[in-house]
């Protein structure tokens, strides 16, 4: 029977060695991969962007700046992209699906990232989910792109400047325009000294000082006579303070419009003569008929047109009179001369 042979410390030594090595290569790579873990310590997720922006495989993924996980494939979904990544279970409580996917930055250099906001009060999603994403605001294309368009912007407007184009434009190119601006400001300066040198109502009123004064009192009036209608002196201010007086206006105006109601309505001889048309009428013919009679006798047409316009006829009826007043006076006189009666009996 042959007999078991024993291990050598050299043999054994080597063993020892290379579990070491084996070991610190483990270490190594849980190092180098930072928080990611090992393969059952992660599972994987789903987010769709329109653009991945130089977004690659072995690309990092972080929740709330912390990375957590690495991104393992990009594929096209119509016109979309897919990406999958995978990230530590730990932080399974963190993506729920109120949780926000975007892209994020690295570096300066364009190196992007998938950033995924963390939120504890959803559901968490589960393996092979898709977390909701958007898109990113503030990214170097974005900026770039902004860029070219206010260059562009710039370039146009100064081509429409040179043109001769807008308000600017013209008083690039309008010799016209400029010239009347100097004169503008040029008339503004006149018009500076001129208030200097104490010229003109404005003038007065900076450099005279009697002219100040006035003007001080007159606002001092002012302030004096606002003081009295505050207090309620005077009608304005017996208006604005005295409720007696102010009810008796409002008393007034409310009987005026009373009045006013009643004469639209009809009620009585005005209100009547406003709205019924046939008393109009009767006393439009009544004024009509005395314009004719007015005209009639300036004429001298009947008796007291001619009474009115011939001499004659007037001069005879004071003459009849005249003798009639006197015939009166005699009869007074000696009434037994004209008033004798003979009674005869046959």
């Amino acid at each position: 029977m042959p007999r078991t042979r024993s291990l050598a410390w050299s043999e054994l030594k080597i063993g020892v060695v290379a579990i070491s090595a084996l070991v610190v290569a483990a270490v190594l790579v849980f190092s180098l991969t930072g928080s990611r873990g090992f393969s059952w310590q992660r599972y994987e997720l789903k987010t769709r962007f329109p653009n991945v922006a130089g977004l690659a495989s072995g690309s990092p993924v972080r929740v709330a700046g912390v990375e957590v996980g690495t991104v393992r494939a990009i594929d096209f979904a119509g016109e979309d992209v897919d990406v999958t990544f995978e990230v530590n279970k730990n932080v399974r409580a963190r993506i729920t699906d109120k949780s926000v996917a975007f892209l994020g930055s690295v570096s300066l250099l364009g190196e992007s990232a998938v950033d995924i906001t963390p939120s504890g009060s959803g559901t968490p999603i589960p393996d092979d989910g898709y977390v909701t994403a958007r898109k990113t605001k503030g990214t170097i294309g974005d900026v770039a792109e902004q860029a070219t368009t206010a260059i562009e912007e710039s370039t146009a407007m100064l081509r429409d400047v040179r043109a001769g184009k807008g308000t600017l434009g013209q008083f690039v190119t309008n010799d016209k325009l400029y010239n009347d601006l100097q004169q503008f400001v040029a008339s503004a300066g006149d018009l500076t000294r001129s208030i200097r040198n104490g010229k003109g109502t404005l003038g007065k009123l900076v450099t005279d000082r009697k002219t100040a004064d006035a003007l001080e009192a007159s606002v001092k009036n002012l302030e004096t006579m606002t003081a009295r209608i505050n207090a309620g002196q005077g009608s304005l201010g017996k208006l604005l303070k005295d409720e007696a007086f102010a009810d008796s206006l409002t008393a007034t105006t409310t009987n005026l419009r009373d009045v006013m109601a009643r004469l639209n309505r009809g009620d009585g001889t005005f209100g009547r003569l406003m709205t019924d048309p046939s008393l109009f009428n009767r006393v439009n013919s009544v004024s009509t008929q005395f314009d004719t009679l007015m005209t009639q006798l300036n004429a001298g047409q009947g008796s007291a047109g001619q009474f009115l316009k011939d001499k004659q006829l007037y001069e005879n009826m004071n003459g009849a009179v005249t003798d009639l007043r006197t015939l009166i006076n005699a009869i007074s006189k000696d009434p037994k001369k004209y008033l004798s009666v003979k009674v005869s009996v046959f």
